[in-house]
């Protein structure tokens, strides 16, 4: 989870001061003292966009969130930036739209806090959190189907590929198998219940709440977050002048894994083409690295912030070279498994 709102410094979110994670390396890696126009795609509290206006007097700020609470709550730094900020309702992965819309279609540095937002985990009534009885909602845009929708009208099947490839939850059948029967009594429409029987068939750890893997599962579905961060950094490619920054963090080992394979293709000579249209035409990198390899929070931010421990930071350069053809493996990891290999799984 990230560190844009508010929250306890612990994995499950108890209430404390805001502290934006990696703060320093974000601006270091968006080379944030030479200013520009920057867009900021994971708004959430504001902390990235206040660091980085606040290092260039001239740097002007196009942030987007999809959440409509985030975008109420940022009316006060829109005042407060007056002309330099401007706040906008979306999703990141339609940023390179929404920008355009903006008059911002060519832009100088991106980043990305991928995730849910502290702020969303502190509310229970968001229905994100195991530590708090609320219903059982996650949806960040507070419209569409929500996690009871899911969870009390998928088949046993879906769930296990849910809870499997979007949780890495090993137990993912035997909890599949536990909700359709807990359906027979009744819809579950809480964090409560359904975090009483996750524990029934899930081993504690130290550290870790049995339910955690399955919240995070349900939380990635209901949102798309996945395909969403793979739209985005197709779009930021399209986005970034030559010489811009991308920056992105991420707090899981599925995030971290599209970015990095998108980075690695894109600063390498890859083949330009998809399945649906191949070619051997060697295509030219479309970014430089910035970071070789993760930057991790140091010792004294993990003290401070112990949400920052599972926070890795990359980033890439854009160059002069055209945007690539779509990474179909990257969809491919965004997405659920084919059903037949799902069924062949043994828990």
């Amino acid at each position: 989870m990230t560190g844009r709102g508010e929250g306890k410094a612990d994995a499950t979110g108890g209430p404390a001061r805001h502290r934006p994670v990696l703060l320093a390396e974000v601006c270091d890696a968006m080379a944030a003292p030479r200013g520009g126009l920057f867009v900021d795609g994971t708004f959430g509290a504001g902390g990235y966009t206040t660091a980085l206006l606040q290092a260039n007097p001239r740097t002007r700020i196009l942030a987007i969130d999809r959440d409509p609470d985030a975008i109420a709550a940022g009316a006060t730094l829109v005042a407060r930036f007056r002309g330099r900020l401007g706040l906008v309702p979306g999703r990141f992965s339609d940023m390179d739209k929404l920008a355009a819309e903006a008059g911002a279609d060519r832009v100088d540095g991106i980043v990305l806090d991928i995730g849910v937002s502290s702020m969303q985990i502190d509310q229970p009534e968001r229905g994100f959190s195991f530590r708090w009885d609320g219903p059982l909602d996650m949806r960040m845009e507070r419209s569409g189907a929500s996690a009871a929708d899911l969870i009390n009208g998928a088949t046993e099947a879906d769930i296990a590929d849910i809870l499997f490839h979007y949780g890495e939850e090993r137990r993912s059948r035997a909890i599949a198998r536990a909700i359709i029967e807990r359906r027979r009594r009744g819809s579950i429409t809480t964090t409560s219940e359904l975090t009483e029987l996750v524990a029934q068939h899930v081993r504690a750890e130290p550290g870790l709440n049995p339910a955690t893997r399955t919240f995070q599962a349900l939380r990635i579905a209901v949102n798309d977050e996945l395909m969403q961060l793979v739209d985005a950094l197709h779009a930021a490619e399209r986005m970034l002048k030559p010489g811009g920054r991308l920056v992105v963090v991420t707090f899981h080992s599925l995030e971290d894994r599209i970015v990095k394979q998108f980075m690695a293709a894109r600063t390498s000579r890859t083949a330009r083409g998809s399945r649906h249209m191949p070619s051997t035409e060697p295509a030219s990198p479309t970014f430089a690295v910035v970071t070789r390899g993760p930057v991790v929070a140091s010792e004294a931010e993990l003290t401070e912030n112990p949400r920052a421990r599972s926070a890795k930071l990359r980033a890439v350069q854009r160059n002069e070279a055209p945007p690539g053809e779509p990474l179909e493996s990257l969809f491919d990891l965004a997405s659920l498994p084919d059903r037949a290999l799902s069924r062949e799984r043994k828990r």
